[in-house]
């Protein structure tokens, strides 16, 4: 037990030290090639911070446990939208932009949707409803950037010069410490709670995703203190269409995914969760999450989480 706490501590520090180098890195690359912010946090930061979910959820679709691969994707997309946005909006009200509100967030309302229906009809996600996902995920990249041009105009200098080799190298560390320091926290955290007798479900909602957006959580954060919104903003959009369309699409296509144990509860905190980020934009002060909003978000986190421990 020892062991497993020390790891725990040396993973948390990966975590955070990590993070610091991906968003310097990160944005750097971002101003250096012409790119806005929010299409690096939707892509390389996302696909980076998501790379842990991936691993999991692949796993357990080699190993055909479903809950293992459908319970992470989400609880991983819950928990990144009301305990990782509601955070960062708390430390500091986020942005968002014309863009963000016509056409990021939408979109992901739209494939929440999508992936609501695909578990209800059927009660499986099979072959084909995952390559509908991985082809959906790719017009959505090609359209980001596609689209991108021409939005980065106010998105000028103060950031501090940095070489573009280094600002690379920042970003492969910052990714490898996240991804690193990720599997080590889910590593431990999960043999601690198996060894106590949960249900695979229960861990892939809680501890795996939990654990697996622990890079989204350190990397949200560290971009709010540095007043990156639109990096923040992008990492939990791109994290969350990373999830349903590449995770879960390429999961389903290495063996059909069964859905009998995701109930209307979960699926109705997910859509809830996309819903308030949609929402908040056109409350309080448009086009920015505020912190009473952020609040709200943190409080039906909390309250699902209960209702899953009374569940138990």
């Amino acid at each position: 037990m020892a062991l497993q706490i020390l790891l725990l501590l040396v993973g948390l520090a990966l975590i955070v030290f990590g993070a610091d180098w991906l968003v310097d890195g990160a944005s750097t690359i971002a101003r250096k090639a012409g790119i806005s912010e929010f299409v690096i946090g939707l892509t390389i930061v996302g696909f980076g911070t998501s790379c842990p979910e991936l691993v999991v959820s692949l796993t357990g679709a080699l190993q055909g446990n479903a809950d293992i691969s459908v319970g992470n994707v989400i609880g991983s997309n819950i928990f990144n939208t009301l305990l990782i946005l509601g955070m960062t909006a708390v430390i500091a009200p986020l942005a968002v932009t014309k863009a963000n509100a016509r056409r990021d967030i939408p979109i992901v309302v739209l494939v929440t949707f999508l992936f609501a229906v695909f578990c209800l009809s059927g009660h499986e996600i099979n072959r084909w409803e995952g390559i509908a996902f991985l082809l959906v995920f790719a017009l959505y990249m090609f359209f980001c950037f596609k689209s991108d041009a021409g939005e980065t105009a106010g998105e000028a200098a103060e950031v501090k010069e940095m070489n573009i080799w280094l600002a690379i190298l920042l970003v492969a560390a910052g990714l490898g410490g996240l991804i690193f320091g990720g599997q080590l926290f889910v590593n431990n955290a999960t043999d601690i709670a198996r060894a106590l007798g949960v249900s695979d479900k229960f861990i892939a909602i809680t501890l795996l995703a939990g654990g697996t957006s622990l890079p989204e959580l350190a990397t949200c954060i560290v971009a709010a203190a540095k007043k990156k919104d639109q990096l923040a903003l992008g990492n939990i959009l791109g994290s969350n269409v990373f999830n349903i369309l590449l995770i879960l699409g390429a999961s389903a296509v290495i063996t059909p995914l069964s859905t009998l144990s995701v109930d209307l509860v979960d699926l109705g905190v997910i859509m809830l969760s996309v819903v308030l980020v949609w929402l908040w934009t056109y409350t309080g002060k448009r086009n920015r999450i505020d912190r009473w909003e952020a609040v709200l978000m943190l409080l039906s986190f909390i309250g699902y989480y209960i209702w899953l421990f009374v569940k138990l």
